[in-house]
């Protein structure tokens, strides 16, 4: 009997227990849900590219919550610093997508406010906190006594490694995962595309032997465009081809009108596109958009084209009698430039800024000045906002040479090219020859500070090569 009772005794007490921890459980869960119903969605997972983002326009943060959410409007986001964005939402996810790259170095903070799960309930914020690195550029340096190198290096100039050498290299662009670069021998151009470590180098086929100039690349449909001559230039000259690539192997494919290869100068991708626009060698200004069946579009005679800025598909273009104007390519209409508020000068090429941050936009000009002698002063570059107001950003010394100005995929920065005590300078004997010693200078645009001095030409943040 005791024996009995004492195993009675560890029974129920082994039930009074479980029943105990049953009912914790269920408090807790109970607790839970009433805390998951009274706190609203929560953030569960991100995605986001931080180092892509400030390479190019259309990089995405997602932010996915721990339940369906009802509808995102765009005036429930914010992201700090400013930066403009569009909204794709469904299910959980909430995905923003930047219409053009951030800046480097910068802490960025995405937030949707009130958030609603799919039934109703209690808002809550998604919210995500992201840092993007510091900038990394790609320069190419010429050496008339050994090989010519393309290096990488942040803007300290400090860390810099050697991604690709060769005897000659005549140009490179670089994309947000590719570099392609241009090399010749005996005055004949051979094409590569590469991992942007220098790794896996395979060439991409070309027409047949000749010369290839103008290298652009297209970070839409990731294609490359040169154009290419013939030894004797009898075929071809300066006739404008597309390679993918994806299959650097396929044969080009020229870009044709009338049925004819065109012969350009020059030419530019347009960005965001699939569309390129170029000049003939009639003079001509024509839009053509090998992705689609359309007719190329006659936009008028031109005889530069300065620029075209990212988001807006306006092109800077010089005219005969106009000289540099805009012109919107999805309508073909025509503007004048904001005039500055001071007289600065003949004013000599221009970039777009990208009107992504509160006091961007503008254009960044460069300017001939004379002086009090009558004799050409020291260039300048200058920030020209919207409303006209101008800031010198640099000044070359009199000795020197400006050859060409870019600007940094978010506007932060731009690179002015320069060939220091350019008359006792010798070019290098390349096919597309270039002063021995060259320098980058690159500065900032909103405080107007030089943050850097680089040894090299043809930063990547330029979509042609130096003129």
């Amino acid at each position: 009997m005791t024996r009995m009772s004492t195993e009675r005794r560890g029974i129920r007490r082994f039930a009074l227990t479980l029943a105990a921890v049953l009912a914790a459980l269920g408090l807790l869960g109970g607790v839970g849900a009433a805390a998951s119903l009274t706190q609203g969605p929560r953030v569960s997972t991100v995605q986001a590219d931080p180092a892509a983002a400030i390479e190019v326009s259309g990089a995405r943060v997602i932010l996915t919550a721990n339940q369906a959410l009802g509808e995102i409007a765009p005036e429930q986001i914010t992201v700090t610093p400013a930066a403009p964005f569009t909204v794709d939402a469904a299910g959980r996810s909430v995905g923003v997508r930047f219409t053009l790259p951030l800046d480097d170095d910068t802490e960025y903070t995405v937030s949707v406010e009130g958030a609603h799960a799919v039934g109703g309930g209690p808002a809550g914020t998604l919210q995500t906190t992201f840092r993007t690195p510091p900038a990394q550029v790609f320069l190419l340096r010429r050496d008339t006594g050994g090989d010519d190198e393309i290096v990488r290096t942040d803007l300290s100039g400090q860390n810099e490694t050697v991604v690709f050498r060769a005897p000659v290299i005549d140009d490179f662009r670089a994309t947000s995962s590719r570099l392609v670069v241009a090399t010749s021998d005996q005055g004949l151009s051979s094409l590569q595309v590469m991992d942007r470590d220098g790794a896996d180098p395979t060439d991409i086929a070309l027409p047949g032997e000749g010369l290839v100039q103008q290298l652009q690349v297209s970070q839409r449909g990731d294609l490359v465009g040169y154009t290419f001559t013939d030894p004797d230039g009898q075929e071809l000259l300066s006739a404008l081809f597309l390679s993918d690539l994806r299959h650097p192997a396929a044969d080009p494919v020229p870009v044709q009108v009338g049925g004819a290869p065109a012969s350009v100068d020059p030419w530019r991708f347009v960005p965001d596109s699939t569309a390129l626009l170029m000049v003939d060698f009639d003079g001509q200004l024509i839009q053509v958009d090998p992705g689609s069946d359309a007719d190329p579009v006659l936009l008028g005679g031109a005889v530069a084209i300065d620029a075209i800025s990212r988001g807006t598909y306006t092109a800077l273009v010089e005219r005969v009698q106009e000289g540099i104007v805009q012109l919107d390519l999805t309508t073909g209409e025509q503007s004048a430039l904001v005039e500055p508020d001071r007289d600065l000068g003949l004013l000599t090429a221009l970039q777009p800024l990208p009107a992504g941050a509160p006091g961007r936009g503008g254009t960044i000009r460069e300017y001939q000045r004379m002086g009090d002698d009558g004799l050409p002063a020291p260039p300048v570059v200058v920030h020209v906002a919207d409303d006209g107001e101008a800031r010198v950003l640099f000044a070359s010394e009199a000795d020197d040479a400006l050859l060409q100005t870019c600007v940094s995929p978010s506007g932060r920065y731009v690179a002015a090219l320069v060939a220091p005590q350019i008359v006792g300078n010798p070019y290098d004997d390349a096919l597309m020859p270039m002063p021995q010693q060259l320098e980058t200078h690159v500065i900032d645009v909103d405080s107007g500070e030089e943050t850097a001095v680089l040894d090299g030409f043809g930063i990547s943040w330029c979509t042609v090569a130096p003129a």
